[in-house]
């Protein structure tokens, strides 16, 4: 029988650390309360950790491992193509801005062999994978995965594509909806410049307008939207992506699409729930470089057991 996830990413990361040379463990291993276990940083530049490029064979796949912890199959598949992205993008922009596949950093917070609150981070231009441990519990947010460029095409069809299901879902939501919930649904004529949510180390509680409550589509529309939220929730392993969509049960959804609704032009949307925010965008000029993210306003960085956590071991 499988360990519960908690041991298993406790496990990964204690590897990472072991299989790191003292120079890069020094790096890669930050106080739980270091100020970087609250960034979200998925432009290029260097963060706190240890960069993958300077790992060995065995520190990589170490990192890799403990990636693929927080990440179901598809997910994790998704994560690596993102990174073999940059050497696309490097070739396209002529080799100016020496991007290179192994520019991703890996930084663990806390001491995950004995301490009961711990934090790890896998990040680097178009991936930021968060995950928080407080005793025997994972908060996963947030998960950021983008594209650059988001489709390589040979002959007018997609040799490379990571997030397909992303737009094509979304785009099926917004084709299904009738008149007037398609008018609710779609909050303006161009779309933002990014995600609104950004870098904030904090999300929005709430995103106006909120567009169209699920409760205004028809069956198809909503069958469409729980597709798009359990395709985002589906990222996470089974067993976090089942609690997060409990939580989702009994709460309002609400959809907006911002842009145009012509494929290859600048468009956005995003779904809003109980403690819940996706966002997606693909806004430059050719409609070729895709921002996702899953987050959850009160609960990124593990807000929501670290909460509890402290009012378990300091009551009133």
């Amino acid at each position: 029988m499988e360990d519960p996830l908690p041991e298993r990413m406790r496990a990964a990361a204690g590897a990472l650390l072991v299989a790191l040379d003292e120079p890069a463990r020094a790096a890669a291993a930050r106080p739980f309360d270091d100020d970087a276990r609250r960034r979200l940083e998925y432009r290029p530049r260097p963060r706190a950790g240890v960069c993958l490029a300077d790992l060995d064979r065995a520190g990589r796949k170490a990192a890799h491992r403990l990636l693929a912890t927080a990440l179901s199959p598809h997910a994790y598949a998704q994560a690596v193509t993102i990174m073999a992205l940059e050497e696309v993008l490097d070739r396209a922009e002529d080799w100016r801005r020496g991007r290179h596949s192994g520019d991703y950093w890996v930084a663990v917070f806390g001491d995950p062999a004995h301490d009961d609150r711990w934090a790890w981070r896998l990040e680097g231009h178009h991936l930021s994978v968060t995950m928080t441990v407080v005793a025997d519990e994972v908060s996963p947010a947030p998960v950021f995965l983008g594209a650059n460029p988001a489709t390589v095409r040979y002959a007018g069809r997609p040799v490379t594509r990571p997030l397909a299901a992303e737009e094509d879902l979304a785009r099926a939501l917004l084709d299904a909806m009738g008149p007037a919930a398609r008018a609710a649904a779609v909050v303006a004529e161009q779309a933002p410049e990014d995600i609104i949510s950004a870098t904030r180390s904090t999300a929005p509680g709430r995103i106006d307008p909120l567009g169209v409550p699920a409760a205004r589509l028809g069956p198809t529309g909503r069958a469409l939207l729980d597709q798009v939220v359990a395709l985002y929730l589906d990222r996470l392993p089974p067993d976090l992506a089942t609690h997060q969509a409990r939580r989702l049960a009994d709460g309002e959804l609400h959809f907006a699409w911002a842009g145009s609704a012509t494929p290859g032009r600048r468009h956005y949307y995003r779904v809003q729930g109980d403690d819940l925010l996706i966002e997606y965008d693909n806004t430059t000029a050719d409609g070729n470089h895709a921002h996702t993210v899953l987050r959850r306003p009160s609960a990124d960085f593990g807000a929501d057991l670290l909460a509890a956590h402290h009012a378990e071991a300091h009551p009133r």
